[in-house]
C-alpha cells in the first residue's frame, strides 16, 4: 500500500507493520473469511439444489399444525380477527371454485396473523342433506340391492353416519394439501350436537314469533328424490319438446269452445280454468262461462279474464293448472280457483279418477295426446318447440312444480333487517357494485320453503297430538307423551344460515363468541349472495335481536350483524372464459395442478387473477407461469445466499448517503411496492397486490438488482460496498418473501427460514415502512439514474442484436457517462451491455444515440471483429424479402377500392398500420445492409 494508508484491521500503518504482526493479521483475515464462507455455506445447505414442491409441502403443513400456529386463543390480548369457512359438502371434492375461495381466505388469515392479530379461521363441513342421502342410497342399492325404506329411518340414518365417518370429508385432506391455515381444533359439522341445538333454538324462536308457518304452497319438486328442493338446486336447460294445440269445449264451432297450446299436455288433467285477456274482444262474451273437461266429470273449466295473458301469443287463451305451474298458481290465488294435485310424490298421475292414473309424466304425455287426437281435439299439427325447463341439479330430472304442504319462514321482517344492515354500513359489501343485486333480492324476497322430505338432516322440531295439536319444542323441552314428530327435515341452508355464530357456541355464551363475533370478513362467490349470504344476514340479525346478551348489540341499537365485511369474488372459468362443466370436458381438478405444479403455483395463479366480483379465466399456461415464478424466486434466493446475502439487524444498514444509487433505488421501490400491496390487500384487491409483487420480484429485483449486486459484491476480499450490498439484498428478499407468504406459503417458508435462520415465516411480522427504506423520502436522483441506466442497457442490447453481435460477445465502446450523470453506473452498464473499455487505437464502426432523461447520449462501438458479415448479410436479406412481401400484400389491399370502401373502418386502419410497420422495417434492414457493404 501507499505510505499513510491504514490497514482496516489494525491501527498500525501498513508499511511499518512488523513481519510477525503482518502474518498474524493475514491469518486473522483469512480465518474470518473462512468463517464467513462457512456460515454462508451453512445457510445455503438448508436449501436443495432446485425447488421441488412435493419434497416440502406436506411436511411443512404438518409442522405448522403440530406447532399450533393456526390455533386461535380466545383469551389472547391481541386484537381479534375471524373468518368462517363456507362449509363445503361432506360429499364434496375440492374444485376450482373452492380452491379460489380457500386461497383468498388463507391470504387474509396469514397476513392478519403476521400483522399481530389473534386469527380464528374456523373450518367445517355441511351435511348436504340431498347430496349425502342420494349418494348413500345409491351405494346401498348397488351393494345390497335395498333402499332406505328397507332399513327404516333410524337404521338408515345410522348407515349414513357410518358412510360419513369412512368416506366423508375427503375435502379435508385436500384443504391441507393447498395449505389452508384453519384452526382444525374448532372444526365443525352442521349435524354436530351443539349445532343441532342452535338449529332447534332458532326454529323455536322463529316459530314463537310467528315467523315460521305451515301451508300448502307451490314448490319445486323432485319426483325421483321425492322431496321439495331449493331454488339453488334447480338449473334451467333448453329442451326440445313439442307444442300441442287442442280444443276445450264443444266440437261445434258455433258453440262455446277455446283452443289452447301447451308443452306439458299431461297437466291438462289438473286444468281448472282458461284465462283470456280482459280486453281481448274475441273472448269477452265467454268470460264467466264454463267448459266441460274431456276426461274428468268432477272438473269444470271456468273462463276467466286476467291481464297476465298475452293476447298476441298463440290463440290468446291459456290453460290454467294452479297446482303444477307457478304462473298458473298466482292466477289461481287471484281468482280463488280450486287447485287439484294430479301427481303423487314420485311424479306419477294420481287421484284423477281417469285411466291415466299410474302413468309417469312422460307416459301420460303420449297417452293424453293420443286420447285427445281420438276425440278430434288436436287442432294443429304438433310441432317441435324448444323451451327452458328447470332440472334438479342433484338428480338431473325435470323439476315438477307441485302444490305441497310445507313449512315456510316468513321473511319480510328478516329481509328488512338484512337490507338495513348493508344500507347503514354495518356490513360493507366488496365490491360495492354488488349492492344493487343484494338489495333486489332482500327487498323482494318470497317466503322460504324450509322443509325437505328426507331422513338425513335436522328433523323439524314440531310434534303433532292425536287431535291435531301442534307443539314446537326447544332443545331443553320434552314433547308431550303420545305426540309424533314431523317426519320432514330442514333445508340444508337453514343450518348453514346459522354458521357464523352456531360454530362459535350459540345459543350458549362462549369465549369464542365474546372474542371473535361478529366475523371480521366473509369470503364467498357472488353466485350464492342470495342463497347463503342473505340468509345468514337474516338469521344473524334475528338471533342478535333475541339474544343481545350473547351476540352483542350493533351500532346505534341496531341488531348485531354476523359479519362486518362481505367480499364477493367471481367464478373460475376456463382459459376461454367458458363455465367449467362435465359436458364441455373443460373442468380442472385443482389437485392435478398441485401434483404437477405445486400448491404455491395453484394458489398464486388464483390470487393473481382474483379481482372483486369478476370471473377468473385460468388455464395450464397460467399455472406453468406461476410455477416458473416459484422457481425464479427460489433461484434468486439461493443465488443471494451464495453471495452472502444476510438480513440486517435494526440499525445495521449504513446511512443512506453511504449506499449506492442502486441500493437506494431498490429500497425505495420496495417501499412503494409494500405500500401498494398493503393498500390492495386492505381493499380485497388480491389480483393487484399479487401482480405488483410478481412484476417487482421478477422485473426489478431478479432481472436488475440481482445483476447489479454481482457487480457490487467483489469476488475477492469483501469491501464496504460489497457488505452493504449483501445486507440490502438480504433485506429486500426478506420483505418480498414475507409479502408473498400469504399467496405462496410453502416456497416462502423454505426460503425465508434459510435466509433468516428463524423458526417460521408464518409467525414473522408483516413488513412495515421501517423494514424498507426507513420512512425517508424517495431518492429521485437515484431513481432517475437507475432508470436511465436500464434504458441505456436495454437500447444497447437491442442495437447489438440489430448489428448481429452475439449476446455473449464483448465489444469496445466509448460513451460520456459523466454528461449523462451515470458515472457510478458505468461498471454495471458495461457489464450488462457486454462493453469493454476502448483501447488507445479505438476506431468506431457503429454508433447509436439514446435519449435519456437529461441528455441524448451517443455510444460508439467497434463491432468490426464481432460480426460474421456474410452470415449477417444472408440473414438481413431474408428479413428484407419478408418485409417486401408484407409491403406488397398490404399495398395491394390498400390500393383496392373495394377493400377500402367496404371493409370496416377498424380493419382498414389495421391494414394501414401493418403497412407503416413494414415500411419502417424495410428501411431499417436496408440501412443495415448498406452499412455492411
Amino acid at each position: 500500500m501507499m505510505d499513510g494508508v491504514t490497514d482496516q484491521n489494525t491501527s498500525v500503518p501498513a508499511h511499518s507493520a512488523p513481519k510477525a504482526a503482518t502474518a498474524t493479521a493475514s491469518a486473522a483475515t483469512a480465518g474470518a473469511a473462512k468463517a464467513a464462507a462457512a456460515a454462508i455455506q451453512t445457510r445455503v445447505d438448508r436449501l436443495p439444489q432446485s425447488w421441488d414442491p412435493k419434497a416440502f409441502e406436506s411436511k411443512l403443513y404438518k409442522r405448522w399444525v403440530d406447532k399450533g400456529y393456526f390455533t386461535a386463543d380466545a383469551h389472547s390480548d391481541k386484537p381479534p380477527f375471524s373468518i368462517v369457512l363456507p362449509p363445503p359438502n361432506v360429499t364434496g371434492q375440492l374444485h376450482m371454485g373452492h380452491a379460489l375461495d380457500h386461497t383468498l381466505m388463507d391470504c387474509i388469515a396469514r397476513r392478519k396473523r403476521m400483522q399481530g392479530y389473534e386469527v380464528l379461521w374456523l373450518p367445517g363441513m355441511d351435511h348436504a342433506g340431498i347430496a349425502t342421502q342420494t349418494k348413500v342410497e345409491a351405494l346401498l342399492k348397488e351393494t345390497e340391492g335395498k333402499d332406505r325404506y328397507d332399513y327404516g329411518r333410524e337404521e338408515f340414518i345410522s348407515r349414513v353416519w357410518e358412510w360419513k365417518e369412512e368416506f366423508g370429508g375427503h375435502i379435508r385432506q385436500q384443504m391441507q394439501a393447498i395449505g389452508d391455515s384453519v384452526d382444525w381444533s374448532r372444526e365443525r359439522f352442521t349435524l354436530d350436537e351443539k349445532l343441532a341445538r342452535a338449529v332447534q333454538t332458532i326454529f323455536k324462536q322463529l316459530f314463537d314469533a310467528g315467523l315460521i308457518y305451515r301451508a300448502h304452497r307451490l314448490v319445486n319438486w323432485s319426483p325421483s328424490l321425492r322431496t321439495a328442493v331449493s331454488d339453488i338446486e334447480v338449473v334451467y336447460k333448453d329442451v326440445e319438446g313439442e307444442l300441442v294445440s287442442f280444443r276445450y269445449g264443444s266440437m261445434n264451432d258455433d258453440e262455446p269452445h277455446l283452443v289452447v297450446a301447451t308443452t306439458r299436455i299431461e297437466t291438462m288433467l289438473g286444468d281448472v280454468a282458461i284465462a283470456v285477456h280482459p280486453e281481448d274482444e274475441r273472448y269477452q262474451h265467454l268470460v264467466g262461462k264454463t267448459l266441460a273437461h274431456p276426461f274428468r266429470d268432477d272438473l269444470e273449466l271456468k273462463i276467466i279474464a286476467d291481464e297476465y295473458v298475452d293476447p298476441e301469443f298463440g290463440t290468446g287463451a291459456v290453460k290454467i293448472t294452479p297446482a303444477h305451474d307457478p304462473n298458473d298458481y298466482a292466477i289461481g290465488l287471484r281468482h280463488h280457483l280450486d287447485m287439484p294435485t294430479i301427481m303423487d310424490a314420485g311424479g306419477r298421475i294420481a287421484d284423477t279418477g281417469t285411466r291415466f292414473d299410474g302413468l309417469t309424466r312422460e307416459e301420460a304425455r303420449i297417452a293424453l295426446r293420443e286420447a285427445l287426437a281420438e276425440q278430434g281435439r288436436i287442432v294443429k299439427e304438433i310441432r317441435p318447440y324448444v323451451h327452458s325447463v328447470g332440472h334438479s341439479e342433484r338428480s338431473g330430472e325435470a323439476i315438477e312444480p307441485r302444490l305441497s304442504l310445507q313449512w315456510f319462514v316468513k321473511v319480510a321482517e328478516l329481509a328488512k333487517m338484512s337490507g338495513e344492515a348493508v344500507r347503514s354500513g354495518d356490513t360493507v359489501i366488496h365490491p360495492k357494485s354488488a349492492e344493487p343485486r343484494y338489495f333486489e333480492w332482500v327487498d323482494n324476497m318470497h317466503d322460504w320453503t324450509i322443509s325437505r322430505q328426507l331422513w338425513w338432516g335436522h328433523r323439524i322440531p314440531i310434534w303433532y297430538g292425536p287431535n291435531g295439536e301442534v307443539v314446537c319444542c326447544g332443545p331443553d323441552e320434552e314433547p308431550p307423551a303420545g305426540y309424533e314428530q314431523d317426519p320432514d327435515v330442514l333445508d340444508t341452508w337453514f343450518s348453514s344460515a346459522l354458521w357464523p355464530f352456531s360454530t362459535m357456541g350459540w345459543p350458549e355464551s362462549t369465549p369464542d363468541l365474546a372474542r371473535f363475533y361478529p366475523v371480521s370478513v366473509l369470503v364467498t362467490a357472488y353466485d350464492i349472495l342470495f342463497f347463503w349470504v342473505a340468509r345468514m344476514m337474516m338469521f344473524g340479525t334475528f338471533a342478535a335481536k333475541t339474544t343481545p346478551e350473547i351476540l352483542g348489540t350493533g351500532v346505534e341499537g341496531r341488531p348485531q350483524i354476523p359479519f362486518k365485511d362481505l367480499f364477493l369474488h367471481g367464478l373460475v372459468r376456463d382459459e376461454h372464459g367458458r363455465k367449467m362443466s362435465k359436458s364441455l370436458g373443460n373442468g380442472i381438478n385443482p389437485m392435478d395442478w398441485v401434483e404437477r405444479f405445486g400448491a404455491d403455483a395453484l394458489r398464486f395463479t388464483l390470487a393473481r387473477g382474483a379481482n372483486p366480483g369478476v370471473d377468473l379465466p385460468v388455464g395450464e399456461d397460467h399455472a406453468q407461469s406461476s410455477r416458473n415464478f416459484a422457481t425464479k424466486l427460489f433461484n434468486a434466493t439461493r443465488f443471494a445466499l451464495l453471495n452472502g446475502a444476510e438480513v440486517p439487524a435494526p440499525g445495521e444498514l449504513p446511512p443512506r448517503a453511504e449506499l449506492t444509487d442502486a441500493d437506494r433505488w431498490i429500497l425505495d421501490r420496495l417501499e412503494e411496492v409494500r405500500s401498494r400491496v398493503d393498500a390492495n390487500f386492505e381493499a380485497y384487491q388480491f389480483a393487484r397486490a399479487n401482480e405488483e409483487l410478481y412484476s417487482f420480484t421478477w422485473g426489478e429485483l431478479c432481472d436488475w438488482y440481482l445483476e447489479i449486486a454481482k457487480t457490487q459484491i467483489p469476488r475477492g476480499e469483501l469491501d464496504t460496498r460489497g457488505r452493504t450490498t449483501q445486507l440490502v439484498l438480504g433485506r429486500v428478499l426478506d420483505v418480498v418473501l414475507r409479502l408473498l407468504h400469504p399467496a405462496m406459503p410453502f416456497v416462502t417458508e423454505v426460503l425465508w427460514t434459510a435466509l433468516t435462520e428463524q423458526e417460521s415465516v408464518v409467525t414473522a411480522a408483516w413488513p412495515t415502512e421501517a423494514d424498507t427504506n426507513g420512512g425517508v423520502a424517495t431518492d429521485e436522483i437515484a431513481a432517475r439514474r437507475i432508470a436511465d441506466a436500464e434504458k441505456l442497457v436495454t437500447e444497447l442490447r437491442r442495437f447489438r442484436a440489430d448489428q448481429g453481435v452475439k449476446p455473449s460477445q464483448r465489444v469496445p465502446a466509448q460513451m460520456d457517462l459523466a454528461a449523462a450523470d451515470l458515472l457510478e453506473q458505468e461498471e454495471m452498464i458495461r457489464a450488462f451491455g457486454r462493453l469493454e473499455q476502448p483501447a488507445a487505437d479505438f476506431k468506431a464502426s457503429a454508433s447509436i444515440e439514446i435519449r435519456l432523461s437529461t441528455t441524448t447520449l451517443e455510444v460508439t462501438l467497434d463491432t468490426s471483429e464481432t460480426v460474421d458479415k456474410e452470415a449477417e448479410r444472408k440473414r438481413l436479406e431474408k428479413d428484407l424479402t419478408a418485409a417486401q412481401k408484407e409491403l406488397d400484400t398490404t399495398g395491394a389491399k390498400l390500393s383496392n377500392p373495394n377493400f377500402v370502401d367496404r371493409a370496416p373502418e377498424a380493419v382498414v386502419a389495421a391494414m394501414k398500420e401493418r403497412r407503416q410497420i413494414a415500411q419502417e422495417e424495410f428501411q431499417r434492414i436496408s440501412a443495415r445492409l448498406e452499412a455492411l457493404a
